[in-house]
């Protein structure tokens, strides 16, 4: 059976040496519910065995740090500051960029084939920040101990949400991974006006590129500028999201379930 364990507030370090491990998959609490957390090629399989999910379906990376997220993915001083405003509210944002180059260099080699369940056709992925403490936690110190980076996706059988309590992951992502971190108090904590049947299960992705995957221009405060961010998904403090939106771009567009 599969171990679960508290999470404390603090580091878990038995989630730590399993995503240290070959293959190692856990299960972590973040601010809209629980994901599947992995950090290599066997763990990206295993975690879509668990779902089975379509493979066409990116993972996400979780970055820790704005030095992360600056080392991975494409960016322009634009999308730069929105990142960080988002990092100083403590406000969850996943928008999908293009890799830098050495970058992806570095994931091709790996030489696992990870890359395959990492991007998309564009050679896209969703780079997400400011998910939860206990995953911020251990994707901060992989990433600035080994250069590591933490791949995820949602807890729950595909198309189905976990509703925020661990009991909702399902049998089967139960049977399949290492180890459970539990957290529903902590989940719940983050939207507490809000019912199971009301609160958000996911957070906001909005896309910076065009539909062949290219990064969008800066706009320098042009107006009618294409292509500009889309906001692909709604979920956790999109009223927030917007904002921030309206206050760096003035172009951006608003098209719930697009990329998907």
């Amino acid at each position: 059976m599969t171990k679960h364990i508290h999470w404390d507030s603090n580091l878990s370090q038995e989630g730590l040496e399993i995503l240290q491990s070959e293959g190692g998959v856990i299960v972590c609490p973040t601010k809209v519910g629980y994901i599947i957390m992995t950090s290599d090629k066997a763990g990206l399989e295993r975690k879509f065995d668990a779902k089975e999910r379509k493979r066409n379906k990116p993972g996400v990376v979780l970055c820790g740090s704005m030095e992360e997220l600056e080392a991975l993915a494409q960016l322009n001083p634009e999308i730069k500051a929105f990142y960080q405003k988002h990092w100083d509210e403590d406000i969850l944002l996943g928008c999908i960029l293009p890799w830098r180059d050495d970058a992806y260099d570095k994931l091709l080699a790996f030489g696992d084939g990870r890359e395959e369940l990492m991007t998309d056709t564009r050679g896209t992925s969703c780079f997400v920040i400011k998910f939860g403490k206990a995953g911020e936690q251990l994707a901060e110190h992989l990433w600035r101990t080994e250069g590591k980076m933490v791949y995820a996706s949602s807890a729950n059988p595909s198309g189905k949400g976990n509703r925020g309590k661990v009991d909702g992951i399902g049998e089967r992502i139960e049977a399949s991974v290492d180890l459970v971190i539990e957290a529903d108090d902590y989940v719940a904590s983050i939207q507490p006006d809000k019912t199971i049947e009301t609160r958000y299960e996911q957070g906001v992705m909005v896309s910076m590129v065009s539909a062949d995957g290219k990064l969008i221009p800066e706009q320098g405060g042009q107006r009618s500028i294409s292509p500009a961010p889309v906001v692909i998904r709604k979920g956790l403090d999109i009223d927030k999201i917007m904002g921030h939106l309206s206050d760096t771009f003035n172009s951006w567009d608003y098209r719930q379930g697009e990329y998907y």
